[in-house]
C-alpha cells in the first residue's frame, strides 16, 4: 500500500479566503506565528515512535474486520479556506455518502438532526469497529500527518467539510489551522448545533495562547478515557 500526503488541493473549484492572508498581518505574534507550528511538530516528532505502530496495528484490524481499505480521506476546508485532504481510519461502510444520502431520504427525524448538527447520534454507516475507534477518538490519530505536514494543527477549529462552508456563519475559522482537538472537541459537542460551532471558534481565536493549548490539551486526555468522542 502507497499512501500519499501531498494533501493541499489548489484545483480551479477551490476557493480561497483572503481575508487572513499572512501579508496582511500587522502585528507579529510570537506564539501563533511560530511556537505554536513549532510545537506541533516537536509533539508530533516525539510521538512517532509510539503512534505510529498503534496507528499500523489498528489499520490491519479495520481491514481485516470490514474489507477494503483501511484509510479514509476527506477534503476539509483550511486555513484562509483552501481545502486539504485529511487522513482518518475508516469507521463507515463503504458508499457511505450514498448510504447517508438514502437514509435521509427515508427517515424525516433523521434528516432534521442532520440539518442542525451536520451528524447522526445513531449514524447506520458506521462499522462496530469503527464505533469503538470514534468513541475512543482512535480514527483521529492518522491526523497527525495533516499536523506534520502543516494542514492542521493539535489544536484548533473543527475541520470543516467543503459543503458546509456555505453554511458557516463565522470568519474566525479561517484564520486558523483547523485542529484534531479544540474547544468544540471537548465540549458537549454531541447536543451542539452546527452554527454553535462559531462561538467556539471566536472565542479560541481570541484566547489562543500556550496556555489555552495546553489546557484544552489535557482535557482532550480526558475525553479519550471517558471515551465520548463522536
Amino acid at each position: 500500500m502507497t499512501i500519499h500526503f501531498s494533501n493541499t488541493i489548489t484545483d480551479d473549484k477551490s476557493r480561497a479566503r483572503t481575508d487572513f492572508a499572512p501579508s496582511e498581518r500587522v502585528t507579529f505574534r510570537p506564539y501563533q506565528d511560530f511556537f505554536k507550528r513549532f510545537l506541533d511538530v516537536t509533539l508530533v516528532v516525539l510521538s512517532a515512535p509510539f503512534v505510529l505502530p498503534l496507528i499500523m496495528l489498528l489499520a490491519v484490524l479495520v481491514a481485516l474486520l470490514t474489507g477494503g481499505r483501511p484509510f479514509y480521506t476527506q477534503l476539509r476546508i483550511g486555513k484562509n479556506g483552501t481545502p486539504f485532504r485529511m487522513w482518518k481510519l475508516r469507521t463507515m461502510v463503504k458508499n457511505a455518502d450514498g448510504e447517508l444520502e438514502t437514509y435521509l431520504q427515508q427517515n424525516p427525524g433523521a434528516q432534521a438532526e442532520w440539518d442542525a448538527t451536520q451528524k447522526l447520534k445513531q449514524d447506520p454507516r458506521i462499522t462496530k469497529i469503527g464505533r469503538v475507534l470514534r468513541k475512543s477518538s482512535l480514527d483521529e490519530l492518522p491526523q497527525l500527518f495533516n499536523v506534520f505536514n502543516g494542514t492542521m494543527s493539535l489544536v484548533g477549529p473543527r475541520p470543516m467539510m467543503v459543503e458546509q462552508e456555505r453554511i458557516y456563519p463565522g470568519d474566525a475559522y479561517y484564520a486558523l489551522r483547523p485542529g484534531i482537538t479544540g474547544l468544540w472537541q471537548i465540549s458537549d459537542r454531541n447536543n451542539c448545533r452546527f452554527e454553535d460551532r462559531v462561538s467556539y471558534d471566536d472565542t479560541y481565536s481570541s484566547t489562543l495562547s500556550l496556555k489555552t493549548d495546553l489546557r484544552i490539551l489535557c482535557q482532550t486526555v480526558g475525553v479519550v478515557l471517558r471515551a465520548t468522542g463522536h
